[in-house]
């Protein structure tokens, strides 16, 4: 998976089509990551401890990875991501405009 925590991404396809958020948390295995603000889903929540609130609140569901592409921190473009060796290290790359990360 090319995507990480913390990046920038733009939703490709869905109900949520065109979004724009950052990634909370990124399953390589399952090939799911988890963004702010998408996919929001409404879950009964019991109160596990006292003084601790139910009730229905909101939250992000897991979504394929391969629905969202990464927005390039350069250019700010949605951009597919490359490889390039910085200083002997393998760094991500934007195929637009060429800048690692």
């Amino acid at each position: 998976m090319k995507i990480r925590k913390d990046d920038t991404v733009v939703v490709l396809s869905g109900r949520d089509k065109g979004a724009k958020g950052k990634i909370l948390s990124a399953d390589p295995k399952a090939g799911k990551v988890i963004v702010e603000g998408v996919m929001m889903a409404t879950v009964h929540q019991k109160p596990r401890r006292q003084g601790e609130e139910g009730g229905i609140i909101k939250r992000e569901t897991p979504i394929y990875a391969s629905k969202v592409m990464l927005v390039c921190p350069k250019c700010g473009k949605p951009t597919r991501v490359g490889h390039a060796f910085v200083d002997g290290k393998k760094s991500r790359a934007c195929k637009k405009c060429g800048a690692s990360f």
